[in-house]
């Protein structure tokens, strides 16, 4: 089933949970779904029972790879403060699952100390009185401060003038390639790495070559049962753009895309698909399986894909930001955040609170090694984070990151997402014209631009 956001509510930034709070727990409730967790949910949950005062209680909803990684930072921190019984920390299922059982939590007041949030699902949790900000304060009482943090995500993440949440990464879109195909194709540079590819000519004649060396098509954009890569790669494209506007505005109340835009990457991707240069249609495992075993040269996902590359045996491969073809570099990225999740604390409860992300934070160059580009600059810009290869061969992306405009009904996983990236992905298939795309855009969303935040 579709994923779809949570439903939030104006700022309101009182100490009190308001009838909409208690609305907006109703409405997570609704899209509850089962959960999974590596700890008992119940220990901290809604129906929690006695926890240790001295014990952190940490959320997140990392599977696979992720996992793996913030378990090994988890036990790093436990080391540094006497063992397991310093913190319990619970992952619950990916998407809305979790952003539901966080709502719950929140306004039940047994929410847990620290959580992670998308940043662009930080907002909506910011706008239902769901977060407590983060003041210069509280991050220099960990030794923190903005100016330790990429300024993209750093200045994403500020809303209504407040912190409201601590940037762990940026995840940005990118490019992969096969490093024995585009060898082939002469576009492998002295040092191993992909030749500079900026400007629309210089990449269509790349695509042209590559797909000479395949047979087949040159770049994979999976676009078969899969929404939020027709999207991630539209909106890349898009905002490399000069002077586009955002494509919804006023908090997801009007749609304001530049049409101009709009039909210059939409025309550009079925122009592609034309040349016989990007997949006309292919599921998510199959665009990149075709790009690892050879049959296509470039493939543009997230960066967290690096796991499934480095597993297959024998493949050589690079990763580079995606490559401005316009008038600037733009890559559709998110952050995962650390985000504390509003209740009644003591001063020293958001001490320990802000000193485990600090200490999270610190060991930023495990998570790293995921893919994901640090957002703390003590790691970015360490030795260790520059050998990390290939991480560091895109990590420039993050300056260049570009994040969904906020809406109620938007960021990762979203209803927005998914409605425009259904439509995005049938203009790459040919199903629909790039008008029909947007007419379609119009109508479906027109509920959701038509209606205010309903809590």
């Amino acid at each position: 089933m579709p994923i779809r956001p949570l439903p939030t509510v104006p700022p309101s930034r009182g100490t009190a949970f308001t009838r909409r709070s208690l609305l907006a727990a109703g409405a997570a409730a609704a899209t509850v779904l089962p959960l999974a967790a590596c700890s008992s949910p119940l220990a901290a949950g809604l129906a929690g029972s006695a926890l240790n005062p001295d014990t952190l209680v940490f959320w997140n909803l990392f599977g696979g790879g992720d996992g793996l990684r913030m378990q090994e930072m988890e036990a790093g921190y436990a080391k540094q403060h006497g063992g397991s019984s310093s913190l319990q920390a619970t992952t619950f299922a990916w998407g809305n699952p979790y952003y539901s059982k966080l709502t719950l939590a929140t306004v039940g007041n047994k929410p847990p100390d620290v959580a992670i949030s998308h940043l662009t699902r930080a907002k909506p949790l910011w706008d239902g009185d769901l977060l407590e900000p983060i003041s210069a304060d509280d991050l220099a009482g960990v030794g923190l401060s903005a100016s330790d943090f990429n300024q993209k995500a750093w200045t994403a993440q500020k809303t209504d003038g407040k912190n409201i949440c601590v940037p762990l990464d940026t995840h940005p879109f990118v490019l992969f390639y096969n490093v024995d195909v585009c060898q082939k194709a002469g576009l492998i540079d002295s040092d191993g790495t992909l030749k500079d590819l900026t400007g629309i000519d210089a990449f269509e004649s790349a695509l042209a070559a590559v797909a000479k060396v395949t047979g087949g098509t040159a770049l994979n954009v999976a676009n078969v049962s899969e929404t939020a890569t027709p999207w991630r790669f539209f909106w890349t494209m898009y905002n490399q753009i000069n002077g586009v506007t955002p494509f919804i505005s006023d908090g997801g109340g009007k749609l304001t895309v530049d049409m101009d835009a709009y039909t210059k990457v939409t025309d550009m991707t079925q122009k592609w698909v034309k040349n016989g240069w990007l997949n006309k249609g292919l599921d998510y495992a199959t665009a990149q399986t075709l790009m690892f075993t050879g049959k296509a040269g470039f493939f543009m996902q997230g960066e967290w894909e690096i796991s499934t590359a480095q597993s297959i045996k024998g493949l050589k491969f690079g990763m580079a930001p995606v490559p401005q073809l316009f008038d600037k570099p733009a890559a559709q990225a998110d952050s995962h955040t650390f985000i504390l999740p509003r209740k009644n604390r003591t001063p020293d409860e958001k001490h320990a609170a802000m000193l485990f992300i600090k200490q999270m934070l610190q060991q930023s160059l495990i998570w790293a090694q995921g893919g994901h580009v640090p957002a703390y600059l003590p790691t970015f810009d360490s030795t260790a984070y520059k050998k990390l290869e290939p991480q560091s061969d895109y990590a420039s992306a993050a300056q260049h990151a570009v994040f969904d405009d906020a809406a109620w009904y938007g960021g990762s996983g979203s209803t927005f997402e998914n409605t425009v990236g259904a439509q995005l992905a049938l203009v790459q298939q040919g199903s629909i014209s790039p008008a029909g795309a947007m007419d379609a855009i119009r109508s479906q969303l027109s509920p959701y631009l038509n209606t205010p935040s309903p809590l």
